[in-house]
């Protein structure tokens, strides 16, 4: 998102503040910060001096109702006073019900201006600005205030605090934060924290956030707290988040998105009670390196994540510790039950680093000791290369494979950088795990007893998934993990057709097999949640990528990637090309990046070593990815603030809703573009036309809202935003957002649903509208009138001389 920096002529602000026009005096004040004219201004690009040093966010939603309060410091670092009037966008549909507002602690007046007054005042600004970066708010509601003026080098602490209604889709609660300090200040926000405490009647299951990083603390069944925080936050990004509640034992909901002409995309949630009867039964063998390479902290870290493990095992579970060096000894013979234990922790605590690395010894007595119909868990740790026994990647992992019973689970635990990737991320695919590295600057215990943490409870073994009469693909993860107690499954996938679908969740509880069926589930053949596009492309190309490292190239695979790199914008090293191309979008300009990332692939890589970790790393992480990837960076942003040119070179490739966005020679392209075969329609800048198109289709103003140069496909149109007139006439866009498919009508405003069933809406809050000149200084009006005065004198001056 471009960022916005406000700025307005002179003789606007003169005949604003003096009444220079009964229309003017009629319109709402600017959502502006202005900095009067003396001392001399800085360029109009660059508006510096204004930060904010927080801002903290702290939400609870009880049952639907969500009560925001924000919490914003604005510093003054200018030698002059900035005063002007506060807007902030409120979230589209939102149905706010209640607003109070404070300034230093002192309650103000404010005023929620419905959308067609909000439309009028965002128009405006574009055409007297020239920025059109407050299109991206078209269409929603806003608070507007005055801000009292903040003397030079002082602050202003601003609180807000609204009420509104949070629409339930099957139970799938949905929740936005609009990230609006960019209309501000350019500079990122010196610290920004935002907590969301949800209280609700019904079980909560799912909570997720497709937009940022979030930390989750579930209080039992009914209470859980999201937390995210960060410095030098450059806050371009809504703060989304879906939760879900259910009666069920196992929660199941779906989001999807489509657009027409093309396969959708879905996001499926399943997530089960945090609090069960029942746990599945299983079986957990520790696999340990003790070769001499782990010597010293390495060692005495193993030792601490083993005895976490075998501490937090359920009452009913087996286990067992097979440790290894130039040969393996186990902790017993066979499986022990972990209600009588033994000692166990003699065994760990005698542990020495000495010897080699005989990996598949290890692994052929972890796989007979698996041997069962319960589900084992393989927990596997080694730091470094096979050196013993089997030492040929290729006949170990055959070996493993063939041993190894289906009932089996391996999870990886690579410490350092001289693993070997190739082992150990085959292993965990071929044996439906996962892989973590754990790297030289983190705690071998607290990874392991993360991963335990999240897994020691599962409470369906072997699920799959049937979803109708709906056709599904390109499903990631491409194996259905278990589902564990206070997790959740997050699978993506694409659909042919849209439409109604009852889903079946099938498993296994300790033998039993287990059927869940969740109707009236919508997969929608238009529109939807647009983040799900980037979300499944981020993780496919995560899965291929380690599928050519872990295979070898397979130019079917490499044409996927760069095809998916260029429509998403996901920057990879195989593909930077839209980083550092000139041309990217046409036929000739594909093929080149086909052939260099295929010479890429083909190059010799490493299997070991930082780097060899680095790459396993980052694709295990886009194959598991809960959220996609944010916009690449061609520099660290620096700290001052960016004219729009330099913001661009900086952020190459921006998105906006499910489009990606690449900069080049001044201009955005959308990356569905092709020169080859499409022709854009020029349409001026803040002309008539300019607008007709934003009123026909305000789905436009997120793609113009990037800049005065943009180039947008929107449906089966083409549209080039240019400076000056643009063409006189232009084809108009079909309507492409439909109504919801399942009633023919436009979704309702949000309702409460109170214990009997019935709606009920809060009585909204009378507000009154602020003052026309409310909120400007007598200093500043002091000052105009001297510079009349002055001006006055001057020409008067000038006159005379001539007239003599």
């Amino acid at each position: 998102m471009k960022k916005i920096t406000w700025f307005i002529l002179f003789v606007s602000l003169l005949f604003g503040l003096l009444g220079g026009g009964t229309a003017v005096a009629q319109e709402p004040t600017p959502p502006i910060i202005i900095e009067p004219p003396l001392p001399p201004m800085p360029p109009i690009w660059n508006f510096e001096g204004l930060k904010i040093e927080y801002q903290r966010v702290d939400v609870t939603i009880e049952n639907q109702v969500a009560t925001t309060r924000i919490d914003q410091l604005f510093v003054n670092d200018n030698d002059w006073m900035l005063e002007g009037t506060y807007l902030f966008p409120l979230p589209e549909g939102a149905a706010v019900s209640q607003l109070t507002m404070w300034v230093d602690g002192q309650a103000i007046e404010a005023k929620i201006l419905p959308q067609a007054e909000a439309r009028a005042i965002y128009d405006e600004i574009v055409r007297q600005l020239r920025d059109p970066a407050l299109l991206e708010y078209v269409g929603t509601q806003a608070i507007q205030a005055n801000v009292f003026p903040i003397p030079p080098r002082d602050e202003r602490r601003v609180e807000i605090e609204y009420s509104q209604i949070l629409p339930a889709d099957n139970g799938l609660l949905h929740y936005v934060y609009p990230q609006s300090t960019d209309l501000y200040t350019n500079t990122p926000l010196d610290e920004q924290s935002i907590r969301v405490e949800v209280r609700s009647n019904e079980a909560i299951r799912a909570i997720y956030s497709p937009s940022h990083p979030v930390a989750i603390d579930r209080d039992g069944e009914f209470r859980a707290i999201v937390g995210f925080e960060d410095a030098a936050v450059q806050a371009d990004t809504d703060f989304e988040l879906y939760y879900a509640v259910s009666p069920e034992q196992i929660g199941l909901n779906l989001l999807s998105y489509k657009e027409p002409g093309e396969d959708g995309f879905f996001l499926l949630l399943a997530a089960p009670s945090v609090e069960v009867d029942e746990v599945v039964a299983k079986d957990v063998i520790l696999v340990v390196d003790t070769s001499g390479s782990m010597e010293g902290e390495k060692m005495m870290q193993a030792k601490e994540a083993a005895l976490y493990v075998v501490e937090h095992l359920n009452a009913q579970d087996r286990f067992n510790i097979v440790a290894f060096s130039a040969g393996a000894r186990s902790f017993a013979p066979e499986l022990v039950r972990a209600d009588d234990a033994g000692n166990y922790g003699s065994f760990i605590n005698s542990l020495e680093a000495v010897g080699g690395t005989n990996i598949s010894m290890a692994l052929l007595e972890a796989a007979a000791l698996a041997e069962g119909e319960r589900p084992s868990t393989i927990i596997f740790l080694t730091d470094g290369l096979a050196t013993e026994g089997i030492t040929d990647t290729g006949l170990l992992l055959d070996s493993v494979k063939a041993a190894v019973p289906d009932n089996a689970r391996l999870f990886a635990f690579g410490v350092g950088n001289d693993v070997d990737t190739l082992l150990l991320d085959s292993l965990a695919q071929n044996h439906r795990g996962t892989t973590s590295y754990v790297r030289p600057f983190e705690q071998i215990d607290e990874e392991v007893s993360s991963f335990y943490a999240k897994a020691s409870a599962p409470v369906l073994a072997n699920i799959e998934l049937d979803f109708g009469d709906v056709v599904v693909e390109q499903m990631y993860p491409q194996t259905l993990p278990d589902l564990f107690a206070g997790s959740q499954l997050a699978l993506v996938g694409r659909y042919r057709d849209g439409g109604a679908a009852a889903i079946t969740l099938t498993g296994e509880v300790n033998g039993r097999a287990q059927t869940f069926t969740y109707a009236d589930n919508l997969f929608r053949s238009n529109g939807g949640d647009d983040f799900i596009p980037r979300l499944w492309a981020t993780r496919a190309i995560g899965h291929l990528l380690t599928e050519i490292r872990l295979r070898g190239d397979n130019p079917e695979l490499v044409q996927s990637i760069v095809n998916l790199s260029i429509r998403y914008g996901i920057i990879t090293p195989y593909t930077s090309y839209l980083i550092e191309e000139d041309d990217i979008l046409s036929q000739s300009a594909r093929d080149t990046a086909v052939e260099e990332a295929e010479a890429g692939f083909a190059a010799p890589s490493e299997v070991s070593g930082e780097s060899a970790v680095d790459r396993a790393d980052m694709e295990g992480d886009m194959a598991a990815a809960e959220a996609a990837l944010p916009a690449p960076m061609a520099t660290s942003m620096p700290g001052a603030p960016m004219n729009a040119a330099e913001t661009a070179a900086n952020a190459p490739v921006q998105y906006v809703g499910n489009k990606t966005f690449i900069w080049r020679d001044g201009v955005w392209l959308d990356t569905q573009f092709n020169p080859d075969t499409q022709t854009a329609q020029a349409v001026g800048f803040a002309s008539d036309t300019y607008f007709d198109l934003l009123t026909a289709a305000p789905e436009l103003g997120g793609y113009f809202s990037l800049g005065q140069n943009v180039v947008v496909v929107y449906g089966d149109q083409v549209y080039e935003i240019v400076d000056g007139d643009g063409a006189t006439e232009i084809v108009m866009p079909a309507v492409i957002s439909e109504p919801d498919e399942t009633t023919g009508a436009a979704d309702p405003e949000p309702a409460l649903i109170t214990a009997d069933g019935t709606e009920a809406q809060p009585e909204p809050v009378e507000i009154d509208p602020l003052p026309a000149a409310a909120g400007v200084s007598p200093i500043l009006i002091f000052g105009i009138l001297a510079l009349i005065v002055v001006g006055t004198v001057l020409l008067a001056g000038r006159l005379l001389t001539h007239n003599k």
